[in-house]
């Protein structure tokens, strides 16, 4: 049975659209048939971390206004044939498209793809209300940081308000130095504040940005710890039982010049 999938924070730039793009990749790698939506009308850039921008002809705004059908607008990505996206346009804004008009998209969409996976915008005006309107499971994304949590509190209260009720949370560029420091909330901190399961801890890591930058998404990558959450988070939403990773507390520069210390001594 199809999923659709919500992707949502409160607070904008905790890698939302990053963990849309890595969950998308990961299912599709596990085989399952993905259709990635993003409704971040105006500011799109899924398409970007997928590295698909240049093949974008038609988008989501093209479909639900009936100019063209669901498939035409659909972008395969070029390595994983399973996976799709359906892009969202750069210069209308978030009022062109209703909950009524994606609700009606998911449930065309339920009837061919394993897992529909939207890319919800930031905040609670408009676009989240129509994002979140035919998800079966919203999954809130935060930072260990108070102003990040806090907006993640107050979505996960507007999920509550909307009725929807299979919500679970991802806590993203995690720096355990910092945390072990008193410096970065720890689980313990968010889950007395937000009290929703987790499942996925990401820490913070420069493959991220690289492999963003190249439209390349982490996930699968068995040299990036951020890579190797995210395959994790994708076998739970499969339903398999895997543990939290142990997170390295420092990089290989800073242990490699610390090698380099004790061997001079």
């Amino acid at each position: 049975m199809s999923e659709v999938i919500v992707v949502t924070s409160g607070k904008g730039g905790v890698g939302k659209s990053t963990t849309t793009a890595n969950l998308g990749v990961g299912l599709a790698m596990r085989g399952k048939k993905v259709v990635l939506i993003d409704t971040d009308t105006g500011l799109r850039n899924l398409d970007l971390l997928l590295g698909l921008e240049n093949r974008i002809m038609y988008d989501l705004i093209d479909v639900v206004e009936g100019r063209v059908e669901i498939k035409k607008a659909l972008v395969r990505h070029k390595k994983y044939e399973n996976l799709q996206l359906l892009p969202t346009s750069q210069v209308k804004d978030k009022s062109a498209v209703n909950p009524a008009d994606l609700m009606a998209l998911c449930d065309e969409l339920r009837k061919e793809y394993d897992f529909v996976i939207i890319d919800c915008p930031a905040g609670i005006e408009q676009g989240f209300q129509t994002a979140i309107a035919g998800a079966d499971t919203a999954i809130v994304v935060t930072m260990p940081e108070v102003s990040a949590v806090r907006d993640a509190d107050k979505i996960i209260g507007e999920l509550g308000r909307s009725e929807k009720d299979n919500i679970k949370l991802i806590i993203n560029r995690i720096r355990p130095a910092m945390v072990d420091s008193g410096e970065m909330m720890d689980m313990d901190d968010i889950n007395d504040i937000l009290a929703i399961k987790c499942i996925g801890q990401v820490p913070d890591d420069i493959k991220v940005v690289t492999s963003a930058n190249r439209g390349e998404p982490v996930v699968g990558d068995s040299d990036s710890q951020a890579g190797k959450a995210y395959e994790n988070i994708v076998g739970r939403l499969l339903g398999e039982d895997i543990p939290f990773m142990e997170f390295e507390k420092e990089g290989f520069f800073k242990k490699l010049m610390k090698a380099f210390k004790l061997s001079k001594d």
